[in-house]
């Protein structure tokens, strides 16, 4: 059995606390704090094939106090607003592709210098930084999509948001169903056989209804402009005792349903706040900087598509102040929805978004063991560094505050509107 020191991710590998070294203490202190002040190496966050990837995202300009819509062309980040004013007109457009690698833009500067002045507390603001990839898309998630992130999503219900309960239920509702279901397409008439079944013995869920039932969760994660990106700072709330990091893949969707492209998001979760009630979902997914996308929208080319994504891994790395490591990797094989679908059930006839949309694909994250006290599962505490990768797609990485002391969302569409007109007037 693994110690209560550890925490654990089903479907990954784990690291513990450290064994202790006296005689390393000092330097392991200065790993440590090099390590916390978060990686903003240009070549660390990118893909590993960056140099054929299509990559797209934003850019703060104080000079024009607004942000920009950016290519990555080799090291260098080139401003393209004057060809496609926003990311969302961008991914609307009938290639996306070519009207990214055609644009003409503005060089202004290298990656790893504007990297270098994203973090919030070492940003100079005369310069540039770069911010979430996406704009003015709608901001969806899906949910238990994945057999693991099903099973604690019940768990999380039984337990009425209290991680002391939990190991109890787990073992209760594993008796039951069983961990896996990976073989059990939803919407089937198997799925529905044990729909049925569930309900005879009185242990049908609503979480059970969306995983193995024919609809999709699909909910409003984040408002258009508040995501935060790569290097920022993500929110839980004050008042959370029981919360995580949910590593996902996140798909660039058109205004007409067309997939464009695909990057990394983490859709921090508060499992306290959801787990008492179900209609506390928008209270548990959409705070203040509780929504990270980034660090670029890599488009689909002849390299990289939609079976890309269907194929990909998804690792997370949690690093604690106190020595704290946790390690693993989801597979995207692994998802018991075909991306496809989700979409399809996101946006259609039944449901047009305009200014498209970026939908999260849901996760197999679970921590199941202790953090800190016997029976509490694992929490964040603040100053967590998070960091999500793809090889495909680069790292996304961010450290943990409260949701009250994260920098307030405060540009929204009025802002990104006028800070166009700006830009136009001061161009002639």
């Amino acid at each position: 059995m693994e110690s209560l020191a550890q925490a654990s991710w089903y479907g990954g590998r784990t690291l513990g606390y450290p064994a202790p070294d006296r005689d390393s203490d000092i330097k392991s202190k200065a790993n440590r704090e090099e390590r916390m002040g978060m990686n903003s190496s240009a070549a660390w966050c990118l893909p590993n094939d960056s140099a054929r990837a299509t990559l797209i995202g934003r850019v703060w300009r104080p000079d024009l106090e607004g942000p920009a819509v950016v290519v990555l062309r080799g090291g260098d980040i080139f401003d393209i607003t004057d060809s496609v004013s926003t990311v969302s007109a961008l991914c609307a457009q009938e290639n996306p592709l070519a009207a990214a690698r055609d644009a003409k833009g503005e060089n202004l500067g290298s990656l790893e210098a504007i990297l270098a002045n994203t973090p919030q507390q070492d940003r100079d603001p005369g310069r540039p930084w770069l911010l979430s990839p996406i704009d003015l898309q709608a901001v969806k998630a899906s949910g238990v999509t994945f057999v693991i992130s099903l099973l604690e999503r019940v768990i999380e219900e039984q337990a009425r948001g209290n991680p002391a309960l939990a190991v109890e239920a787990r073992q209760e509702i594993e008796s039951l169903i069983g961990k896996d279901l990976k073989a059990l397409k939803p919407g089937s008439p198997e799925a529905a056989a044990l729909k049925e079944l569930l309900i005879r013995q009185g242990r049908w869920s609503q979480y059970l209804e969306v995983g193995i039932g024919p609809d999709v969760e699909v909910f409003t994660k984040a408002q258009p402009l508040s995501s935060v990106g790569h290097l920022a700072e993500v929110g839980v709330l004050s008042s959370s005792q029981w919360n995580n990091p949910e590593p996902e893949v996140v798909l660039a969707v058109a205004p007409s349903g067309r997939i464009v492209g695909a990057t990394l998001g983490n859709d921090v979760n508060l499992r306290d706040v959801e787990g008492r009630s179900a209609l506390l979902l928008g209270k548990a997914k959409d705070n203040n900087a509780s929504a990270s996308i980034g660090p670029f929208i890599r488009l689909f080319d002849e390299a990289f598509d939609l079976d890309s994504v269907r194929n990909t891994s998804v690792s997370l790395t949690i690093e604690g102040e106190e020595g704290f490591r946790l390690e693993g990797e989801s597979h995207m094989a692994q998802i018991a929805r075909d991306p496809a679908d989700i979409v399809q059930q996101t946006i259609g006839r039944h449901h047009q978004y305009p200014d498209g949309l970026v939908l999260y694909l849901g996760t197999m994250f679970a921590p199941v063991e202790d953090r800190d006290e016997p029976g509490q599962g694992f929490t964040h505490k603040r100053g967590d560094i998070v960091t999500i990768g793809a090889p495909a797609l680069g790292r996304l990485v961010n450290r943990v505050v409260t949701s009250e002391e994260a920098a307030p969302w405060s540009f929204g569409a009025r802002d990104l509107f006028d800070s166009l007109q700006r830009r136009r007037a001061r161009r002639g």
